[in-house]
């Protein structure tokens, strides 16, 4: 059962805003503050990424790689208010690929949207296939397949295979269900989350067994030539994670006041993420029994282990898994909206049925459920060679960080042209959100921290992309996957024409 969508001032005022822009309103506004800040949160979701990924970043950077978290956040944070500008003026569904289209143009808007739309696929099914990594642990009888649940065992690959698929079953029956019920089990989840995230930090900051101090040692740098490429390369950690908190501009349409609703949540969803973040992270140095091997090996999970024993291990695991729950859901939602978007517009095959909105559930349905298929056939890629599905989940980041620029860029562009012409009113009369006169510096540093990052991650590293020296080909992963990202766009870019034309209403 449904609820029906809220009909008051605000969303009557939000409907006809969206129909200057050419569109209908036939996605239900039901979304309040809390539910367009769990979009961007869950899909950062720092309790599912900093428990996978810690042990890649000071694997490589030691202690302090700490540091490489503040700065990737202060990048990321530039980019962000540049979307929190351009989202209170084009509160429309597809955000990337509206924003990058009406800054850039049509192919732009293109490439901008095909980048999110292939890395959310690919993002989605990376995400879910970390349950491999909990439920296990959590409980044998969630190893189905075989007795190893080694992810890179055989059985355990499979084993990973079964469990995300599962939980991608799960969340397209959700969001098919409707918005309604998607936004309540995602902001009963982002509440489990945050509140993991507190006793997390509360555990290792109360068995800390070192100061704070700690994250001016640079460790070993390992085979690295220098420190200094050592941290570039553990930044890594950092680039992985904070990506998608522009969630709250995909689900516009769906929210009420996105004018300025949006602009904040997508500033606080990163901030809060960040903050969160960081203290795991210090607290997870102070708290480690040792500063060597082990912990690049175990990460996280070891700390935990070794400081909350067995049952409130598995308690804190458990949370874990709801965290990997809503992740998986949030990015399956924004990419069923971006694909929506594009289809509306004609740009995609089969645009009519991907474009169909269920009028009782207000829920795009065929997206969400081709969007879980691809994401099934994508885990496929697991089964006996977890290398080609790992470079492939790094890969996705870099498409993230290129469809980012297709928005900042042109922007910038448009900016020595007068962007933003007016300043324009959300639905109470208030103003929109502005860089105003700092506008040109943000929006510059933005584009060079973006330029920066997708050279860092597209960098051909042997020991990031083929660790195990198996796979010589794979160190050019990044390259290689983004001419053919690029070349494949390029063939199924649409030659005939737009519906509707990009017009400039509040810009």
């Amino acid at each position: 059962m449904t609820t029906a969508p809220v009909h008051s001032a605000t969303t009557g005022h939000d409907a006809d805003d969206l129909s200057e822009f050419g569109y209908d309103q036939q996605l239900h506004r039901s979304l309040g503050k809390f539910a367009s800040f769990a979009a961007g949160f869950s899909f950062v979701s720092i309790l599912t990424t900093i428990f996978q990924l810690f042990g890649l970043g000071f694997g490589f950077g030691g202690p302090a790689f700490f540091w490489t978290w503040p700065i990737v956040y202060a990048g990321q944070f530039l980019v962000a208010l540049c979307f929190a500008e351009i989202a209170a003026r084009y509160p429309i569904s597809g955000a990337i690929y509206q924003w990058s289209r009406r800054m850039g143009g049509e192919i732009v808007g293109w490439f901008g949207g095909w980048f999110m739309m292939i890395a959310q696929i690919v993002t989605a099914a990376a995400a879910a296939i970390a349950l491999q990594v909990v439920l296990p642990t959590v409980w044998s009888g969630f190893q189905v397949i075989g007795e190893d649940s080694t992810l890179t065992s055989t059985s355990g690959a499979a084993n990973a295979v079964l469990l995300g698929s599962i939980l991608l079953v799960i969340v397209t029956a959700i969001n098919c269900i409707g918005v309604t019920w998607m936004s309540r089990v995602n902001s009963i989840g982002v509440t489990c989350e945050l509140v993991g995230v507190v006793a997390v930090v509360l555990a290792l900051f109360t068995h800390a067994k070192r100061g704070p101090d700690v994250v001016f040692d640079t460790g070993l740098p390992g085979q690295q030539p220098g420190y200094i490429w050592a941290f570039i390369v553990s930044g890594l950690m950092a680039a992985y994670v904070m990506v998608g908190f522009g969630s709250a501009g995909e689900l516009a349409e769906e929210t009420r006041n996105p004018r300025r609703v949006a602009p904040r949540t997508i500033r606080l969803a990163l901030t809060v993420s960040a903050i969160g973040g960081g203290l795991m992270l210090l607290g997870a140095l102070m708290a480690a029994p040792t500063l060597d091997e082990k912990l690049a090996t175990g990460g996280l999970p070891y700390v935990l282990d070794s400081i909350l024993g067995g049952f409130w291990g598995k308690v804190l695991l458990c949370d874990v898994a709801v965290a990997i729950f809503i992740c998986t859901l949030a990015i399956q939602t924004a990419c069923s909206r971006l694909m929506f978007s594009m289809a509306r517009d004609g740009r995609l095959p089969f645009s009519k049925t991907l474009s169909y909105v269920n009028k009782r559930t207000g829920t795009p349905i065929a997206p969400a459920i081709l969007i879980g298929v691809l994401c099934i056939a994508i885990l496929v890629v697991n089964v006996g060679n977890s290398a080609i599905f790992a470079t492939l989940a790094s890969v996705c980041i870099i498409l993230i960080y290129l469809a980012y620029l297709a928005v900042t860029v042109p922007m910038l562009y448009r900016r020595f042209h007068g962007w933003p012409h007016t300043t324009g009113v959300d639905a109470d009369g208030k103003k929109l959100f502005s860089l105003g006169r700092l506008g040109i510096v943000v929006n510059t540093l933005a584009v060079v921290y973006g330029g920066l990052m997708v050279v860092n991650l597209a960098w051909p590293r042997a020991e990031v992309f083929d660790p195990a020296g198996d796979m010589p080909i794979l160190r050019w992963a990044g390259p290689i996957c983004i001419a053919a990202t690029v070349l494949v766009g390029i063939a199924c870019f649409p030659r005939g024409k737009v519906h509707p034309k990009p017009v400039t209403v509040g810009n």
